[in-house]
């Protein structure tokens, strides 16, 4: 039977107020593992602009921190995984908080959650914008040409709870990728929608795409 994931729309909100957000619907999905019907949530929203680090960054300094804030944007110290990349307005947040083991018709794991996560970027990258050459890398996240970055994705699991996820630029002020060699990537750019495309792309736009391609790739109902 198809599990049904509850579309949460945040709107537009502080990194902070979104991890608030995402660990009270991990501490719903917790309380309904043990019932016969489990509950699953994907958080939409955009965030106000930040830079976060994962939990590989083992050393960013205090002063790398100042000079990013400085820029105008909050900094984050996060527990997904991953390296430092930006999140803000004209990006596309999409946070699943789910059971992992009853999200989709079969139980996953880490790698094939992050695979599906991928693939829902990817068919919504072609099918819904024609975009070509759109695919993954050795490195996480979805890229054009394997050199543009389009997505970013970074999950954590807690207690079989997803939280944290994909982030798909959409018509993102990309000026804020310069200041950071994201992911720890170095000699790739960052791309959206828009810019791959030539038109303007916004979220509302895009939103609707990304979500009908989840709910194919996991195989489940959005309510």
């Amino acid at each position: 039977m198809k599990s049904y994931i509850n579309v949460i729309d945040l709107g537009i909100i502080s990194y902070e107020e979104g991890l608030r957000q995402q660990q009270k619907y991990v501490d719903l999905v917790k309380q309904s593992k043990n019932s016969s019907v489990s509950l699953n949530y994907l958080l939409a929203l955009e965030h106000r602009p930040v830079y976060t680090v994962g939990i590989r960054s083992k050393v960013y300094s205090e002063e790398e921190e100042n000079r990013l804030k400085k820029l105008g944007a909050d900094f984050h110290r996060t527990s997904r995984g991953g390296l430092i990349t930006f999140h803000g307005p004209g990006q596309l947040v999409l946070y699943p908080i789910c059971d992992i083991r009853r999200i989709s018709t079969k139980p996953l794991g880490v790698r094939s959650f992050v695979e599906k996560l991928e693939q829902t970027i990817i068919d919504s990258a072609t099918s819904g914008f024609q975009i070509e050459n759109v695919g993954r890398t050795e490195n996480t996240g979805v890229w054009v040409d394997k050199i543009r970055k389009l997505a970013a994705i970074g999950i954590a699991v807690q207690n079989g709870v997803t939280y944290h996820g994909l982030a798909i630029n959409c018509n993102t002020e990309l000026s804020w990728f310069d200041n950071i060699v994201g992911c720890g990537i170095e000699g790739v750019t960052t791309t959206s929608l828009t810019q791959e495309t030539q038109k303007s792309i916004s979220v509302q736009e895009a939103r609707p795409i990304f979500l009908e391609n989840f709910a194919k790739n996991f195989d489940c109902l959005l309510c």
